[in-house]
């Protein structure tokens, strides 16, 4: 795909870098602003140019990345008199987004009809990597399709896996987000335990730091948690609930019991519904430990 156009929407957090990198490997690229001018700006000044919709977007490219927040917003841009799907032009439709499998799956086959592709290729990892190119992707489809869109994804990406048809990556990808938010979730109730018993955040950290249970995730979080840095891990806990509510659905529909999913997904609805949704994941550890009376902060 080395001289396509590819059309970008959802320049936010994780969205801005990835399109900075398309650019940069010498893609013609035509971005969709939403609410935030400042990295559209950026971007025009680096030679991208401005698309008026998402029609407009599809008329004019090849491929387009999607980076927004979920499957409603996915399926509001593709639908609709002015979504990518209008025009009826054969465009590769490629999801970063952390969407509903049951919903990638259903547009999948009904763009198919109109001879559009659309694979889900959701992310892993953070912003900083988003600018420095070295995010993790799961991409479901066809062999073909993946091979058509590998070198794409690797203007922005390290690690590039396939994980089998299109639904598979967004399944895939609900499943990391679990592990993850698990984390956060243990962390944030074992930090109030242990401050129940006047243990500190900092005597928590020397016993884990360099031990088994360390991890990336875990040094993130805890950049929050020692050293209060609000750009630690900047993933707002109402996203993280979209999620887990996925994952839930995604239970149900399979039959499956996941107790502990549950248990995760209410430690954010928990903090959501007390209006803390524009908070960051490590965040829920100042509330969890506020709702058991102690705080993590010295005085």
């Amino acid at each position: 795909m080395a001289a396509e156009r590819i059309g970008f929407i959802g320049v936010g957090l994780m969205g801005h870098g990835m399109a900075k990198n398309i650019l940069e490997k010498g893609y013609a690229l035509k971005v969709l602003a939403h609410r935030n001018r400042a990295p559209v700006e950026d971007l025009l000044g680096r030679g991208a140019t401005e698309a008026k919709s998402a029609r407009d977007i599809a008329e004019t490219s090849d491929a387009v990345v999607l980076c927004v927040t979920g499957s409603p917003e996915v399926e509001a841009l593709v639908g609709g008199s002015d979504g990518l799907a209008s025009p009826g032009r054969e465009i590769t439709i490629v999801d970063c987004s952390t969407s509903d499998p049951s919903s990638t799956v259903r547009l999948s086959a009904e763009l198919a009809q109109k001879g559009i592709t659309f694979l889900d290729a959701p992310l892993s990892r953070t912003p900083a990597d988003a600018e420095a190119g070295t995010l993790d992707v799961m991409c479901g489809g066809t062999e073909a399709q993946f091979s058509l869109v590998r070198p794409l994804l690797a203007t922005f990406a390290a690690r590039i896996i396939h994980t089998g048809p299109v639904g598979s990556a967004h399944t895939m990808k609900l499943l990391n987000n679990f592990i993850a938010m698990g984390y956060g979730a243990l962390y944030a109730e074992a930090l109030a335990l242990g401050a129940k018993a006047g243990l500190t955040p900092q005597v928590f950290d020397s016993v884990i730091r360099d031990g088994r249970m360390d991890s990336p995730f875990y040094r993130t979080f805890f950049k929050w948690v020692l050293e209060r840095d609000p750009n630690a891990h900047r993933f707002a806990l109402r996203n993280a609930l979209k999620d887990m509510t996925y994952l839930a659905a995604f239970a149900n529909a399979s039959g499956a019991a996941n107790p502990l999913g549950a248990a995760v997904r209410n430690s954010y609805a928990l903090a959501v519904n007390a209006g803390k949704g524009d908070d960051f994941v490590p965040m829920l550890a100042d509330f969890i430990a506020a709702t058991n009376g102690v705080s993590l902060v010295k005085e």
